[in-house]
């Protein structure tokens, strides 16, 4: 059946960008034409790649994947994810983590770019951003934060803590997250429904989407970001 999700999958020609309904712009990646939109921070020999639909991650310490076109509010960044546990050396079913709207005002420009980091999870502390860990600390913990751009500083709101397991991974099972910037609303989806919402009094209106995970193997396809 052609809906609203199947348009969008037909609009989503990287790295041109096209037209929606409303005036929207509609851009992404099919992960078939390989990593010429992203790039990598990392710990020790961590393995990429995009082909025939899929980005697959595996990496043995912290890895932060970078999309490289800059986006402006508001904006919904929307894809598909799976932990994967088929037997390999990361396979741990961990960490399926996302900043959006990341800036770094050490930058002149404030873009993530401006700068290389080591992939460890402390040297993004100095971002302005937010943040998402879905299964973090080996699948025990999900939650949002909205960094502050102060070294050592990761404010959790108790609200934005979630122990469940009903809020954890499940091993090789794909599901849909929407991170979205829309003013002052900010907001995480899982499958459709909120996992957390933010009113926040100062957004973030600009910045870079970037994937993260750390010890694990993770595996993206379908991404599609809707601006405006």
């Amino acid at each position: 059946m052609f809906n609203r999700r199947t348009m969008l999958m037909s609009l989503m020609l990287a790295p041109v960008a096209a037209r929606a309904d409303g005036g929207r712009t509609v851009s992404g990646d099919d992960f078939r034409g390989g990593l010429e939109q992203w790039r990598m921070e990392a710990i020790g020999d961590a393995r990429v790649s995009a082909r025939n639909g899929i980005l697959d991650i595996d990496a043995p310490a912290g890895a932060t994947l970078w999309f490289l076109p800059a986006l402006v509010a508001p904006v919904a960044i929307r894809y598909e994810v799976r932990a994967v546990a088929q037997g390999g050396p990361h396979d741990a079913v961990s960490d399926v983590n996302a900043f959006w709207m990341a800036t770094d005002p050490a930058v002149p420009d404030g873009s993530v770019l401006g700068r290389r980091r080591s992939g460890a999870f402390e040297d993004y502390d100095r971002l302005k951003t937010y943040y998402v860990g879905i299964g973090g600390n080996r699948n025990s913990t999900t939650r949002m934060r909205r960094y502050v751009g102060r070294m050592g500083e990761r404010p959790l709101l108790p609200e934005h803590d979630r122990l469940a397991k009903a809020d954890m991974l499940t091993p090789n099972a794909w599901f849909a997250i929407g991170l979205i910037a829309d003013g002052h609303h900010i907001a995480v989806e899982r499958d459709g429904a909120p996992l957390f919402e933010m009113d926040d009094p100062a957004p973030y209106r600009r910045g870079h989407f970037g994937l993260r995970t750390t010890q694990s193997h993770i595996q993206v396809r379908n991404l599609t970001i809707t601006h405006g």
